[in-house]
């Protein structure tokens, strides 16, 4: 779903149809205010917005946007200058198109504005069998049920989905993981280790966890 904040009925109409057209859901607004409170109330894919809008500037919507939410902005605007686009850039815009537009030139930076947050999307995110950690939330999903974790075994997950293949000691593991020296008598692992495998349990009979006798811990195969 893309939202058009734009006060020229004609250009918003046009936006909408043109976008519609080539398979996008869209919403709209024709002033600031309302296009704010949209932006706030759900979650877009893309906002399209002009800076000269009534009742709130697309200055102003983008800086009190930035502050919630990561939803990205394409401005539209006919101020030109270097100047003017470095400043929206440094506010959060993803993209700044000049007024009078091409239609397509619109739908081409809309498409790779997108583009670039679906690749950011997948790197922000590890998956091994049906896990998936997600970097940017720092949550963990089993299938579809959230694998709710403490930070000391989020810490430890996030570290074995980045190495799928490697045995980790119990040291390689506390002291990557805490940043601390490991004692040879601390067992805080084996602990998390067996809280870890209790919650993956509850959820899917696949193991996830292997011990390797006399070497650590790695992802089963």
């Amino acid at each position: 779903m893309i939202l058009i904040i734009e006060d020229d009925p004609t250009i918003n109409s046009l936006l909408c149809g043109i976008l519609n057209k080539s398979g996008y859901e869209t919403e709209s607004a024709t002033d600031g205010l309302t296009g704010l409170h949209k932006a706030l109330d759900n979650d877009y894919n893309l906002i399209l917005m002009d800076l000269m809008l009534p009742m709130k500037s697309g200055e102003e919507i983008l800086r009190e946007l930035r502050e919630k939410k990561k939803t990205p902005v394409i401005v539209l605007s006919a101020k030109s200058d270097v100047h003017n686009r470095i400043e929206l850039l440094r506010l959060g815009a993803d993209d700044y198109i000049c007024k009078p537009f091409d239609i397509d030139e619109v739908t081409l930076r809309i498409e790779a504005v997108l583009r670039r947050v679906e690749d950011k999307k997948k790197s922000d995110q590890l998956t091994y069998k049906d896990m998936r950690i997600d970097r940017d939330s720092k949550r963990v999903y089993l299938g579809d049920n959230e694998l709710v974790c403490t930070a000391m075994e989020y810490s430890i997950l996030e570290l074995m989905l980045s190495n799928p293949n490697k045995i980790f000691s119990k040291r390689n593991l506390f002291e990557s993981v805490t940043g601390e020296d490991y004692m040879s008598e601390e067992n805080t692992m084996n602990v998390h280790m067996s809280n870890l495998r209790k919650k993956i349990a509850k959820l899917t009979d696949e193991p996830y966890i292997d011990t390797v006798y006399g070497m650590g811990y790695r992802l089963s195969n």
